[in-house]
């Protein structure tokens, strides 16, 4: 064909006057639309479109007809916002001002009218109207009912984590393979699980090879607590049975390093937005919750009532220890010598 192939795909927009003579010939030529897609460097989900919203029934396309199509349609007025709605727009304010979630608005919506979609909302719906509003008291009352109040909105993380950077972290990238394999014990995964409204937490530690359990009471959620809640609970750990410890980028692991030297440790940093990356942890919280509910005060749980949790998931057969115990396999690993645990 005598069209010029593009390169890259382009970022979505709608077909250009040109780009439609190009698809219009080049079908009245007899080539699919994949080919055009790769002819015109654009998805091929995007001249799909063009072709089905632009061709009237029963004709070919015509990049003339199309053209006059689309530019109808541009200048069409847009639905309207649902928030518009009186008797919604009043609903939300009520239940933010008893204290409602925009989760628990948009839910309570559905189940009160299921079969009324114009009364349905997204929590994003309210929060592009609450952040719109124009400045004033209104506004500003509005906006301090939300969890997480915030006078401008920030804009989505686009995959960067938005915590800030802690220093001098050893990525995941560079943990050994071994520890993906979970042939060799000693890999630990951990985590904070949080209390209610985050003022609280308990540390959780799992070994990767037994999926035993440590819980670590702490004082606080910060460094300087997790510092000493997950020293006090490793150190007894034998060295063998403790190489690697790794976690997700929160914060509370701001003293890593401090850590890794007084347990003689190696401290691996996930990706931001990977949790599969310790899917061990993650599922291990999971179970947790049984026992240790979201919104509960986790800074009056003792240490001996944090034992008693642990050991009832280590003492829990698992499928994947051919119906063993963690306790029963961490057991037998403790009774063998350095040597057999290959350190």
């Amino acid at each position: 064909m005598g069209y010029g192939v593009a390169m890259r795909p382009k970022s979505y927009r709608h077909l250009s006057a040109e780009e439609r003579e190009t698809l219009s010939l080049g079908l009245a030529h007899g080539h699919s639309l994949r080919t055009m897609a790769l002819v015109l460097g654009r998805a091929p989900s995007t001249v799909s479109r063009e072709v089905a919203r632009n061709v009237p029934r029963g004709r070919p396309y015509r990049a003339c007809t199309a053209h006059t199509l689309a530019t109808g349609r541009a200048g069409q007025p847009r639905r309207s916002r649902k928030l518009l709605d009186p008797w919604l727009w009043q609903y939300v304010q009520t239940q933010l001002a008893a204290g409602g979630s925009l989760e628990q608005i948009a839910g309570r919506l559905r189940r009160a009218y299921p079969d009324d979609m114009g009364k349905h909302l997204s929590t994003e719906t309210i929060y592009a109207a609450l952040y719109v509003l124009p400045r004033g008291t209104l506004r500003s009352e509005l906006l301090a009912t939300l969890r997480q109040a915030h006078k401008a909105r920030r804009p989505r993380a686009r995959g960067r984590d938005r915590r800030g950077q802690i220093p001098h972290m050893t990525p995941i990238a560079k943990r050994s393979v071994e520890v993906a394999s979970r042939t060799v014990p000693g890999h630990w995964e951990g985590d904070l699980l949080k209390g209610a409204r985050n003022g609280s937490a308990v540390g959780t530690l799992v070994e990767r090879t037994t999926r035993l359990v440590l819980l670590a009471k702490m004082d606080g959620t910060d460094a300087a607590s997790a510092y000493r809640g997950f020293t006090k609970k490793l150190q007894p750990v034998p060295a063998p049975l403790r190489k690697t410890l790794t976690y997700d980028r929160g914060k509370e692991m701001a003293e890593h390093e401090r850590l890794a030297k007084r347990l003689a440790i190696q401290v691996f940093f996930a990706d931001p937005h990977s949790p599969w990356q310790r899917g061990t942890n993650e599922n291990t919280n999971g179970l947790l919750r049984q026992y240790l509910p979201k919104g509960t005060d986790l800074s009056g749980y003792t240490q001996r009532e944090l034992n008693a949790i642990a050991h009832r998931l280590n003492t829990r057969p698992r499928k994947c220890l051919d119906f063993a115990t963690p306790l029963e396999v961490y057991a037998q690993l403790r009774q063998h010598s350095p040597v057999a645990l290959g350190t």
